[in-house]
């Protein structure tokens, strides 16, 4: 996987840390993605990472989000660690949107950066005060700069927001793509 800082895989354990402090009845409350609860939020992470990864050849065991959160992130973060602990699954090749990647390039450039942002929506929702940290707010603005106008597709991020005059690094970042 490419050596920038910080890595898919070192991006997890602080979702996790999140996952973990989530109290058992905040899993539905209403996270800043727009109509989705914070359980609809860890669904989306899991079942992105599943899907692509499943899309070339990999296949994680299922977990269950909707008995116990707290457990399944866990369950599925470890199947996650044993797969991509296998060079020959990162260094996959494939056709991409933007030409020919890699599995490990495609989960650095695009889920890494879901980690980050849905662990301050999970957090949120539960009314945690998640912060990011600076190589995490970098890396935030500089894959933001690399999708472009593509980080306001569909089903990806809303529309940027206006920050307040006095918003700090992280509310503009994150205003950025639509918090």
């Amino acid at each position: 996987m490419e050596t920038t800082s910080p890595t898919f895989l070192t991006l997890v354990q602080p979702f996790t840390g999140v996952v973990d402090r989530l109290p058992a009845d905040a899993w539905d409350a209403p996270s800043p993605c727009e109509g989705w609860t914070a359980r609809d939020v860890l669904r989306h992470v899991v079942g992105s990472q599943r899907d692509f990864l499943a899309g070339h050849g990999v296949d994680l065991p299922d977990v269950d989000l909707d008995a116990d959160p707290a457990r399944g992130w866990p369950a599925h973060a470890a199947a996650l660690q044993d797969a991509l602990a296998d060079p020959a699954v990162v260094g996959r090749e494939y056709d991409g949107w933007a030409g020919r990647t890699t599995v490990g390039a495609t989960l650095q450039g695009f889920h890494a950066l879901d980690l980050v942002v849905h662990r301050w929506d999970v957090a949120t929702a539960a009314g945690l005060d998640e912060r990011l940290n600076d190589d995490e707010l970098t890396f935030v603005e500089e894959r933001a700069d690399a999708l472009g106008e593509a980080l306001y597709s569909d089903g990806v991020c809303r529309a940027g927001v206006e920050p307040s005059a006095d918003a700090d690094r992280q509310a503009r970042v994150l205003a950025r793509l639509g918090r």
